[in-house]
């Protein structure tokens, strides 16, 4: 009767750690950077996402280079800078990571469009996903955009 104790309190332990083993791990310093590097960009809602080419999901393959980056926050531009975006570490939880993705206006006046996402991935190998979100944040009120589109990705 131990002997099946023990083995039973061993096999659920090596259970324990495959699973955990699974687990999307975050990183707790240079989150921004980590966001850059990791998001897939065909998952943001399509104000904020470039138009959809076979191939591309992450800021490199789309040609967008970093601008500016900090330790939460990143300025990434794309290629001839057609187009910035910035993005803000709101929060982050062991279900993902709150960003406030940010459109800027050209003028240097409040952006086109704001939103707040909520990214998170299967595995440590998966790419970031993202859906925007109806949680609030002071530092990111929502600009532009239409609520349709927040109904569609769903809320949590």
């Amino acid at each position: 009767m131990k002997t099946k104790l023990l083995l039973l309190v061993v096999a659920l332990s090596y259970a324990l750690l495959v699973v955990a083993g699974d687990e999307a791990v975050y990183p707790k310093e240079k989150v921004a950077a980590f966001v850059v590097e990791k998001l897939d960009l065909t998952s943001l809602p399509s104000a904020l996402r470039p138009k959809k080419e076979k191939g591309k999901k992450t800021f490199a393959d789309y040609g967008f280079t970093t601008q500016t980056v900090n330790e939460n926050e990143v300025v990434i531009e794309a290629a001839g800078g057609v187009r910035r975006l910035a993005i803000k570490v709101l929060d982050q939880k062991s279900s993902g990571i709150y960003v406030c993705v940010l459109e800027p206006a050209e003028n240097g006046a409040q952006g086109k469009t704001q939103s707040v996402i909520r990214l998170k991935r299967k595995d440590s190998n998966a790419l970031l996903k993202g859906r925007e979100t109806f949680r609030e944040f002071a530092a990111c009120p929502v600009i532009g955009g239409s609520d349709s589109s927040s109904n569609s990705y769903g809320g949590d």
